[in-house]
């Protein structure tokens, strides 16, 4: 049976069941670049420059990336629409949430102090280079909000029913009260990390990164498909705290023993900032005496050892399989098409297991 496919922001016919992941890739960045190319014509009309600043976050935008959000998005609402549903009007809606993910990076390096992203520089180093610290500083925190709002606007696009957009609009308010809510947990943590906890670098896990990555964007793709069921919402909600914690402690340990020609990152940066990750407080809690002096004052190098033989990686690894383990018993009972239900299990595998 020949349905459509996504290639570019454009369908052809192919089978809608052999969706590719990069077909959906191609469609979301197709739809992005559409909508910031008129963006940026309506700056340039204003004023070169700002016809500049906007092509800076297009960049930043179309850099690359995972481009996880939209994914789970897009399978959370194929679990219930089906496999004949055609997905081109949820494009602009994909679209939003890699805007917004663009602005949550764009300002979290900058809370970190972060030089690279992607193997690109960070938006702060961009526009250091060209007038130095604090305009970089400011320009990066206006590209941050500047794609907030584009997210919005791309989101109003979308063509679906009000109500439906309206539903949709609440987990998208909520995702982003929770990622700022993590973030701000987050920096508070760095304040003081002898005084944090596993249990509240968890927490910071599941609001920064677990709520924003996998689970609103499941109950988002719900919500776009204008479907109100309990039991995949129920199903949803536990595969994406757990999986979405699953994802983030992965990233704790790339964090401090990620290769950056990999990552796109800077390596030890969790060990430069002192941020409180589940990994860290998990080596602190394990250490000897003389293994918590030098997590305290030795070089960064030094110190990724030290984590290392507290045996705390180890135990984030088992934390990491028992999470997905319980994500993915979840997801196995839920009413959903059994593709998307596959293609879930895959994506658990793919964003916990990653090299990057």
């Amino acid at each position: 049976m020949a349905n459509d496919t996504l290639e570019g922001n454009r369908l052809s016919a192919i089978p809608r069941q052999h969706l590719s992941h990069a077909g959906l890739v191609r469609a979301v960045e197709g739809t992005l670049a559409d909508f910031l190319a008129s963006q940026i014509a309506s700056l340039d009309t204003i004023d070169p420059a700002l016809g500049g600043f906007a092509r800076t976050a297009r960049d930043l935008v179309l850099a690359g990336g995972k481009r996880l959000r939209p994914t789970f998005a897009f399978w959370g609402w194929r679990g219930v629409a089906g496999p004949a549903a055609s997905p081109e009007a949820l494009l602009p809606a994909l679209g939003a949430l890699e805007l917004m993910h663009t602005f949550a990076l764009v300002h979290d390096d900058l809370m970190d102090g972060s030089a690279t992203r992607r193997g690109r520089p960070t938006a702060h180093k961009v526009f250091e280079a060209r007038h130095g610290t604090r305009f970089g500083s400011s320009a990066a925190v206006l590209v941050g909000d500047l794609c907030l709002v584009w997210a919005d606007q791309l989101l109003a696009r979308t063509p679906v029913p009000a109500t439906t957009l309206l539903e949709v609009r609440t987990r998208y308010d909520r995702m982003r009260i929770e990622a700022i809510a993590g973030q701000y947990l987050d920096v508070l943590g760095e304040t003081d990390p002898s005084a944090w906890s596993v249990d509240r670098a968890l927490l910071v896990a599941r609001h920064k990164t677990a709520s924003y990555t996998v689970h609103w964007p499941l109950d988002y793709g719900l919500a776009l498909a204008g479907v109100d069921d309990p039991e995949v919402a129920e199903a949803y909600r536990v595969y994406g705290a757990t999986v979405g914690e699953a994802f983030q402690l992965r990233d704790d340990l790339l964090g401090v023993y990620g290769d950056p020609a990999v990552t796109g990152k800077p390596a030890s940066d969790d060990l430069r900032t002192g941020k409180p990750t589940a990994l860290l407080m998990l080596a602190r809690r394990l250490a000897t005496p003389a293994q918590l002096s030098e997590l305290d004052g030795a070089s960064l190098e030094r110190k990724a050892q030290v984590v290392a033989e507290t045996g705390a990686p180890a135990r984030v690894e088992e934390m990491i399989r028992v999470r997905v383990t319980e994500g993915l018993t979840a997801l196995a009972s839920a009413p959903i098409d059994p593709e998307a239900r596959a293609a879930l299990i895959e994506l658990a595998t793919t964003a916990t297991q990653r090299p990057a």
